[in-house]
């Protein structure tokens, strides 16, 4: 009896946001994972040491470990989480070059091995890299996105539901713009329970839950000192690896090339509310901003300009 293909995820940097995307992909049932990292044995071990979890977890998914990109070839998903970690005082700028690079190589790499695949990518300044993958790949910009948005707006949810004593599952918000600083929570569009949280929340504590969210991964980089967050940007990563495998249609923020929408021509990509499925971004929606909200994500769409032109392109 021949054996019904299962999904493949290739996950490259076995550090921890990749280790950890891996744990949750496997967790899920999502298909066979491949780990590469170019640190030897680190991505074998890391492997091996999941797939025992196997027989306690019920999954007969595959994990594999390499140094290489021989298992990779036909990923149907390949994830981008290689390079250097943020450190405490270093802002997503400084890690421009010394990614890019990094980046770079693994395109290359995964595109050759996997030219069918889509690209989820991680790695920060994750705009920018998300950028430098597409024009690296040549693939087709809805088979390459960045995850940014997922990960902000859960931030902000979060916030607001610890500021109001309720459940996370009854905030429902997105962020919009560069995953950095000029990111754009739109308080106009969140809703606790269906109310809208202006009407929950005081003007000043809103402005406060919007400046904690631009900077919770500077917040998590500062307390942990050595590392920078994991759990979050892994798990957020994971759902769009499942909206895609799964063909489920999510309406959700990712970092996504924009040609036209936005008032954004030149192919930048920016976090906007996508419909995530089978085919990557399936469509950009455009919702209706304010002059003020447009021109904040302008703001963000001109600072990821801005880094790119320094990329030796």
């Amino acid at each position: 009896m021949v054996r019904k293909r299962r999904d493949k995820i290739t996950i490259i940097g076995a550090g921890n946001v990749g280790s950890t995307a891996a744990h949750w992909a496997a967790a899920r049932h999502l298909g066979d994972i491949v780990l590469v990292d170019v640190l030897e044995g680190l991505a074998e071990g890391k492997a091996l040491d999941l797939m025992a979890t196997a027989p306690v977890e019920h999954t007969d998914y595959y994990v594999v470990g390499s140094s290489g990109y021989e298992h990779t070839a036909g990923s149907d998903v390949i994830v981008i989480t290689a390079g250097l970690p943020r450190k405490p005082g270093m802002s997503r700028d400084d890690l421009l070059m010394r990614n890019f690079e990094i980046v770079k190589s693994c395109t290359n790499q995964a595109a050759k091995h996997s030219p069918d695949a889509l690209i989820v990518v991680v790695t920060n300044p994750l705009d920018i890299m998300t950028y430098t993958v597409r024009r690296i790949s040549g693939f087709k910009k809805n088979r390459v996105m960045g995850m940014a948005g997922l990960l902000d707006s859960a931030r902000f949810r979060l916030f607001v539901a610890m500021e109001l004593g309720v459940s996370v599952e009854d905030v429902k918000a997105f962020v919009m713009g560069g995953h950095g600083d000029s990111m754009l929570p739109l308080v106009r569009y969140c809703y606790a329970g269906g109310i809208p949280i202006e009407k929950l929340i005081p003007p000043a504590r809103l402005d406060a839950i919007v400046e904690r969210t631009r900077n919770a991964g500077a917040e998590i980089v500062a307390l942990m000192g050595d590392s920078s967050a994991y759990y979050s940007p892994a798990a957020a990563t994971v759902q769009m690896v499942e909206a895609i495998l799964k063909d489920k249609k999510r309406i959700v923020p990712v970092s996504a090339c924009l040609e036209g929408e936005y008032d954004v021509l030149d192919g930048m990509y920016v976090g906007v509310p996508v419909i995530l499925g089978g085919n990557g971004v399936e469509r950009v929606l455009e919702i209706e901003l304010t002059r003020e909200e447009m021109d904040g994500l302008q703001k963000s769409v001109e600072d990821i300009r801005e880094s790119i032109k320094k990329l030796p392109f």
